[in-house]
């Protein structure tokens, strides 16, 4: 199951609307077939390993990280195909919380005479599709926050100013992240400071691009701004408000530009809620957050944040410094606290990245 979930990792920030699923099969204690889902509307994990294995499946046992599917998508059901394939036994890492799917893939290979087992390395397998369970439950997008930090809390070292707080193994890490994710997120305000390309850039390989969203309320954003220049397969969303004029949206749509134009709230900020909507109705599955201060309160105001991912540097910026969240009002006590749970945390060079699950009180 873990080879497999190393297969099913290679589709990350590929699959959506559909999950990330990883294949083995095996026979006489030897692999003979292996795949994972690349993309929907291709074949499944299950479909690229049969195919793998060939005639050498019967009597084999199939190891697959997610239920397979057992109706007509946009690709013919798995659990028929593994029940023609001679497969005698398949181990199921979690079953699809998926409406059409919800155990009747495992159902149906049981009445076809197939041995089945489901729930083995089940935790490592829900972690991987967290964008998918959140997808399917709720039909928002999974959120994640990021953000590199001095050791008082500093994004910045000016307000509105730009510059790298965390070092080089932290910038290497970022980007692997943005290569598993659909989407990545940020203000105007960072467009402004950093003017930042938004892109995936990888060591070695060539990384996916995910889609830019912009937040922008007043659609302010120069024409001449490095996200918007991209050469990426990838398109960039900007969100304002319904306010903002006409002609100036159609002067900056393009193939590669998208203007969704939202509901604003308070303030006069634009709608988050209705955001993570649009973004879910668009298939994405996965949003990493990138900033500034404003967003990052806005969304944890707003309890928008499934996950935190913190880069600490090992330095001190002092007061002139942006703090890593504005706008969100302050607390009492412990148990007023947005805290973090399941934490891990590792090294990065000199730098600490802390991962932790959102709780809110």
């Amino acid at each position: 199951m873990k080879l497999a979930l190393r297969q099913a990792r290679k589709g990350q920030g590929r699959t959506s609307p559909n999950p990330c699923v990883g294949a083995v099969i095996v026979k006489d204690n030897e692999i003979i077939g292996r795949g994972y889902h690349q993309k929907a509307g291709t074949p499944h994990a299950e479909t690229h390993a049969l195919n793998r294995a060939g005639t050498n499946a019967v009597n084999a046992t199939l190891y697959v990280t997610l239920e397979p599917c057992n109706h007509v998508g946009r690709t013919p059901p798995c659990s028929h195909a593994i029940a023609d394939s001679g497969i005698s036994k398949v181990v199921i890492g979690m079953l699809d919380p998926n409406p059409l799917v919800d155990g009747g893939g495992a159902e149906y290979l049981r009445r076809k005479g197939v041995t089945v087992v489901s729930g083995v390395a089940e935790e490592e397998c829900r972690e991987l599709n967290r964008p998918f369970l959140k997808y399917i439950s709720s039909s928002l997008p999974w959120v994640m926050m990021k953000a590199g930090i001095s050791l008082d809390g500093r994004i910045a070292y000016k307000i509105g100013a730009g510059g790298a707080i965390t070092g080089p193994e932290s910038f290497k890490a970022v980007h692997r992240l943005r290569d598993s994710i659909d989407a990545i997120l940020v203000g105007i305000g960072t467009i402004e400071a950093d003017d930042p390309s938004l892109t995936t850039r990888l060591e070695h390989k060539k990384g996916h691009d995910p889609i830019r969203i912009i937040l922008d309320t007043e659609l302010r954003i120069s024409q001449n701004a490095r996200v918007l220049k991209q050469a990426s397969s990838s398109p960039s969303w900007i969100f304002c408000s319904k306010r903002v004029d006409e002609k100036r949206v159609k002067k900056l749509e393009s193939d590669a530009i998208t203007i969704h134009r939202v509901d604003t709230v308070e303030q006069q900020r634009l709608d988050l809620n209705h955001v993570l909507r649009i973004a879910a109705q668009h298939e994405v599955l996965s949003i990493l957050v990138e900033g500034g201060a404003a967003i990052h309160g806005a969304f944890l105001k707003q309890r928008l944040v499934d996950r935190a991912c913190l880069f600490y540097a090992p330095l001190f910026v002092g007061d002139s410094g942006m703090p890593l969240i504005t706008g969100h009002q302050g607390i009492e006590g412990k148990e007023q606290a947005i805290r973090l749970k399941k934490i891990k945390t590792r090294r990065c060079g000199d730098d600490m990245l802390i991962i932790g699950d959102v709780s809110y009180p």
